[in-house]
């Protein structure tokens, strides 16, 4: 047999006078009078089936049933009255959770600060990353598994559709080569020199415009993409740059990645020499879902004088796996 739905006034009630043990005080502090409160308990007894408490002229006292009530009336009563507080909180960001995929790149620079602020300046909010290629964070935002993510893009690359983004920053692609490398000498470095070279490059699924910018520079100069060996992660094409397996266009921020054997090089933009595509770091959400916490985030970001180049944030996974920082 199913038990009618008390109201949380009646447990609130209930809570004053076990407290007071007194029905005049109890109604005092519910600034009410004394009999419509000795009716409301009553009514609660009534609905509960059980006496909460023996009272006479002389004594009110909890009955065993009453005492039993008393700390879990106490903690929902706590609870609701705390309710409009974190309702409010939760409305204006102040409590919650932001679930931030990102680029391995970003953890070469802004990444480490904007953690920092962004959870010195909001601890009741709980920060969920995930380092995640750019693809997989677009399926992750489409199936609602995160709120924003860092993604890498080219510049003037229209977001896609269904998704807002906010600009970061924007860098130009360097080259990684071998250290012993003729190219790693001193002098200006032009595209010519380079662009017979093997590559070590992502796949085109990853950075899709970025990959198709190459291939045309590429193209314009007369030559295809000698592509020697892929790879997803930054680091990884690194290592395998320094593993001499070929040389690696990177974004300017990975040069904060010091690896031995690797020298990294600007190139030199020469009349006649098709542009490299430049790199652009944005935070990318859905349309649909735009959580207050969201906004905090991104008003870290804007106000945030943190370069992409900069100290290294090591939370990998291969191509996209959980990571947690808690306050």
């Amino acid at each position: 047999m199913s038990l009618p739905l008390i109201d949380i006034r009646a447990w609130r009630q209930f809570t004053m006078v076990a407290e007071e043990l007194h029905f005049g005080r109890a109604a005092q502090r519910l600034h009410i009078t004394q009999p419509p409160l000795t009716q409301a308990i009553a009514n609660l007894e009534r609905q509960l089936g059980v006496r909460l408490f023996d009272r006479n002229k002389r004594s009110v006292q909890l009955t065993a049933a009453g005492a039993a009530l008393l700390p879990q009336a106490q903690d929902l009563v706590a609870r609701a009255l705390a309710m409009p507080e974190q309702a409010r909180a939760a409305a204006s960001g102040e409590v919650g959770l932001l679930r931030l995929a990102f680029v391995s790149t970003v953890g070469f620079g802004g990444l480490p600060q904007w953690v920092r602020t962004f959870r010195a300046m909001n601890p009741g909010v709980r920060l969920e990353l995930t380092e995640a290629t750019g693809d997989v964070q677009l399926q992750l935002l489409r199936e609602g598994r995160i709120d924003a993510g860092i993604v890498l893009h080219a510049h003037d690359e229209p977001a896609p559709p269904g998704m807002a983004r906010q600009m970061i920053g924007q860098e130009p692609l360097w080259l990684a080569l071998p250290q012993q490398h003729p190219l790693t000498g001193e002098g200006p470095l032009r595209f010519a020199q380079v662009c017979r070279e093997p590559l070590v490059l992502f796949p085109r699924a990853i950075l899709p415009a970025i990959h198709d910018g190459l291939q045309a520079c590429y193209a314009a100069a007369g030559h295809a993409l000698n592509v020697a060996q892929e790879a997803i992660q930054m680091q990884t094409i690194v290592n395998l740059v320094s593993a001499e397996l070929g040389v690696a266009w990177v974004p300017q921020s990975v040069s904060q990645l010091q690896r031995a054997g690797v020298v990294y090089r600007e190139l030199q933009e020469t009349p006649g020499t098709p542009a490299l595509p430049a790199c652009e770091t944005s935070v990318l959400w859905a349309t649909s879902h735009d959580p207050p916490v969201l906004q905090r985030w991104l008003q870290v970001v804007q106000e945030s004088e943190a370069p992409l180049g900069g100290a290294e944030l090591e939370l990998g996974g291969p191509r996209g796996g959980p990571n947690l920082l808690e306050p």
